[in-house]
């Protein structure tokens, strides 16, 4: 999940500090407009199942957003959930006027139409003028293409080999932390979310024979960002670079090997069966989140740069 960075701090859809705290996260709070005439009648507990079907990450979001249009309506005399169109789009045209990008827009339609009652038997979000509205804010505020700086694989894996990510065995916990993720990431070809899923349970991580290949599972439950393959074809298969390769620094390269020594030494002090955990700290051994795992790759091939004098 992607912050807004530039609308600043993602505590606040405007920005300010001073913005109203989240509201509760009730399963209730989300059974109005759509859900409520979905889940009329039914059992408390389906409906608790029902409204976990949204991500945490998500229903908080909703409820930041929508406790900002509830605040503003209030203002305003309004009722936040039966209001007219006309009222919603006057919201997200005071928010498009400070600068707010299209997609938070969007985050802001669907929070509202989370909680908003149906409009002629549609979700808010499917309503002509809301759609429209959305597609005159991405016209005429068009995304701004965020420039990367290159880098190159070369470069980088030439920099895991020396100091300060050699001797793998006794570097400190922060480099070895680095050093794991990065191969890890891109010998497996996924996403942060599910180099997040990845576990140290006997049922998740399964070494072979000697090291001589990994096996890494999602935790039970997991369900990936874009669920299109079967949960079988989740599981990541890594083979360990054969030793009597011709130059023998490819061993310091191997995935399996930096694995093992990681989980080797992350064992006396991890309070997760998450792969990675926190390497400092009062966090020490708690589990890492998605945005900081995806720091540390952007830090090792920082880093990686550093080592050889490189910009």
């Amino acid at each position: 999940l992607q912050l807004y960075p530039e609308e600043g701090p993602s505590f606040s859809g405007d920005g300010h500090y001073l913005a109203p705290a989240p509201r509760s996260m009730e399963p209730s709070c989300l059974a109005s407009g759509l859900d409520a005439a979905d889940l009329s009648g039914l059992p408390q507990a389906v409906i608790n199942t029902v409204t976990q079907a949204r991500a945490p990450s998500t229903r908080q979001a909703y409820a930041l957003r929508w406790g900002l249009f509830v605040d503003w309506c209030s203002s305003r005399h309004e009722d936040p959930q039966r209001c007219s169109i006309g009222v919603v789009l006057s919201f997200l045209q005071e928010k498009l006027e400070r600068r707010l990008s299209p997609s938070t827009l969007k985050i802001y339609v669907a929070a509202i139409a989370a909680y908003h009652e149906a409009v002629d038997g549609l979700s808010l979000g499917r309503h002509h003028l809301i759609v429209r509205f959305l597609r005159g804010a991405r016209r005429l505020n068009p995304p701004r293409s965020h420039l990367i700086p290159s880098w190159d694989l070369s470069v980088v894996l030439t920099g895991l080999r020396r100091d300060p990510f050699e001797p793998l065995e006794s570097v400190e916990l922060k480099f070895l932390s680095l050093k794991t993720s990065l191969p890890i990431a891109l010998t497996s070809i996924k996403r942060v979310g599910d180099l997040h899923a990845f576990s140290v349970s006997e049922s998740c991580l399964e070494f072979g024979p000697a090291d001589s290949h990994v096996r890494l599972r999602p935790r039970p439950g997991y369900v990936p960002k874009v669920p299109t393959t079967p949960f079988r074809d989740q599981v990541v298969n890594l083979q360990a670079l054969p030793p009597e390769e011709a130059d023998p620094a490819l061993g310091l390269l191997c995935p399996i090997r930096a694995l093992r020594i990681y989980v080797d030494r992350t064992r006396s002090f991890r309070r997760s069966e998450q792969l990675f955990v926190c390497f400092g700290g009062q966090q020490k051994g708690n589990a890492v989140s998605k945005q900081r795992l995806a720091h540390w790759v952007v830090d090792v091939i920082t880093l990686a740069y550093q080592c050889q004098g490189e910009p």
